[in-house]
């Protein structure tokens, strides 16, 4: 009987200590936090946009995870940004546009944020109206229609959102473990979102697996197919001589926009399409275009005009003339001076397709270190530093 005894006791302390890991697993735990600085990446990969005034930190990237996931954020705790921002779909929206807190949509689709730190272009928004990641943060908690904050029409302005934080009990603490004061300022919220959303990355993709073996882009990737290592070969020549020239905007290995980018002939706006609206030059990477069940984390473009891969190729084949744009960017320009034509076969642009799908990644959409930190009920687990 006693060894039973022993037997059983030993079987409820680990039952127990399944349980107590379970439920620390899913709170925030300052003394064993998350790794988010020095994370990893391939050494091709060469461009980042990260200040030298505000690094990545595992502090700073968890309190970054903690705003982007909390609702109350917004002024009526109904949203926040990962509401816009989903995992699942690439950190995008399959909506065309977006809902705001009081069910008025958004003027533009929610840009996907996929490895937003790895790109050459510093600016952030479809139009380029923020100068860094960090000035992007929190415009749209000022906004009057996505988090409410304006100020505007009788709503809160920021310093309602900054008082309404430092109720809470957790921000204290977190404030005072990344910046060593509970105080909290814009400022401080700008730079740990900047550090969370910079952190977002994943290079498990069948392009890094291939690119990886061969250390180019230009060499046929022994784990492609025929199909897939044509559609490369298209994405990286120029139109002239036979290619799609994807390149010349959307540089691998990042396939991010190139800073110097002007708008792509998709100038409608939702709902005014006989409005044009021509300065939207900002695009995310093109990696992650669709999700690892090949749905796409799309619409795709500012206004969610074209719904699949397929169309945004298309747009590309022939690019529309519309009067009155005056910044369709030169490289889809042709030598007659009129929007390009590629004349791309059913076949190369089947290929493009193909190839576009190996730039789709694995870890960005499960990693717990980007997933939603509260549980159900809106709670919050902490361990604080003891």
């Amino acid at each position: 009987m006693k060894r039973n005894h022993h037997h059983l006791s030993k079987y409820a302390i680990w039952i127990i200590t399944c349980l107590v890991f379970v439920v620390m697993s899913a709170a925030i735990d300052l003394q064993y936090l998350h790794k988010y600085a020095r994370l990893p990446f391939p050494k091709y990969i060469t461009r980042d946009n990260t200040p030298l005034i505000n690094h990545i930190s595992d502090t700073g990237a968890t309190l970054g995870r903690v705003l982007f996931y909390d609702k109350n954020l917004s002024i009526n705790n109904s949203i926040s940004c990962a509401s816009c921002h989903i995992q699942q779909f690439a950190f995008g929206d399959t909506a065309k546009l977006s809902v705001g807190h009081d069910g008025k949509l958004t003027g533009r689709h929610a840009m996907r944020l996929v490895i937003p730190r790895f790109g050459g272009e510093r600016k952030f928004f479809w139009n380029e109206r923020a100068a860094s990641l960090e000035a992007l943060t929190t415009q749209p908690i000022r906004d009057h229609i996505e988090l409410g904050f304006s100020g505007i029409d009788g709503k809160p302005d920021f310093d309602s959102l900054l008082r309404k934080l430092a109720d809470i009990p957790y921000y204290p603490v977190l404030f005072e473990a990344t910046f060593g004061t509970p105080v909290i300022t814009e400022a401080k919220i700008q730079r740990v979102l900047a550090q969370f959303i910079r952190s977002i990355q994943s290079f498990d993709s069948k392009y890094d697996a291939g690119r990886a073996i061969v250390n180019e882009d230009t060499t046929d990737f022994p784990n492609f197919n025929a199909e897939e290592n044509l559609g490369k070969l298209l994405y990286m020549t120029p139109p002239s001589l036979g290619g799609a020239g994807c390149f010349g905007c959307h540089p691998a290995p990042e396939f991010d926009i190139m800073s110097n980018s002007e708008n792509n002939g998709v100038i409608t706006k939702v709902g005014l399409e006989s409005t044009i609206d021509i300065d939207n030059t900002r695009s995310p990477s093109l990696r992650d275009l669709v999700n690892p069940n090949g749905k796409n984390n799309g619409p795709y473009m500012h206004n969610g005009e074209l719904k699949t891969i397929e169309d945004v190729i298309e747009h590309y084949n022939e690019v529309k003339e519309v009067p009155g744009n005056t910044r369709l960017d030169k490289r889809l320009i042709g030598h007659d001076g009129k929007p390009q034509k590629l004349n791309l076969t059913k076949q190369e642009k089947a290929a493009l397709v193909a190839f576009l799908k190996t730039l789709t990644s694995k870890a960005m959409y499960n990693d717990v270190r980007w997933s939603d930190p509260f549980n159900p009920d809106g709670s919050l687990g902490l361990n604080p530093i003891t």
